[in-house]
């Protein structure tokens, strides 16, 4: 059975921190990437829905156990960018917020690009998914 929450206890009590604040964490340092159009998730009919930068624990799978973490990431990457160092950028700032904000040792965080998204008009936010 899969445990929801890491505890840690302390002199003052415990601290739990739920599996989905751990994915909500790792969605927001992965859309802060440069490159990153935004989550997928997952493939509908062989394309790829984009869930945009403001449904950030979709399109994550995270498995955290009492000292470690591992994040499966689902990304949608922007048109025209190298997408290997956008994806090792995703990696670097994924883990270290995480490690920052909960204390978990990340020992892999996995990228996995499902789509690339071409700009629809001049706004940089609005992309549309091939």
């Amino acid at each position: 059975m899969e445990k929801p929450e890491r505890t840690e206890r302390t002199d003052a009590g415990s601290i739990r921190i739920a599996d989905e604040v751990v994915g909500i964490i790792a969605g927001m340092s992965a859309t802060e990437v440069p490159g990153v159009a935004g989550m997928s998730g997952g493939l509908a009919g062989g394309i790829a829905e984009m869930l945009g930068k403001k449904n950030l624990s979709k399109g994550v799978k995270v498995e955290v156990g009492e000292r470690e973490a591992a994040v499966d990431l689902f990304i949608i990457a922007e048109y025209g960018v190298r997408i290997p160092d956008v994806a090792l950028k995703v990696q670097e700032n994924v883990k270290r917020a995480i490690e920052n904000m909960t204390g978990l040792d990340v020992v892999e965080v996995n990228i996995h690009v499902q789509g690339v998204g071409f700009a629809v008009d001049s706004k940089e936010e609005d992309f549309r998914v091939r």
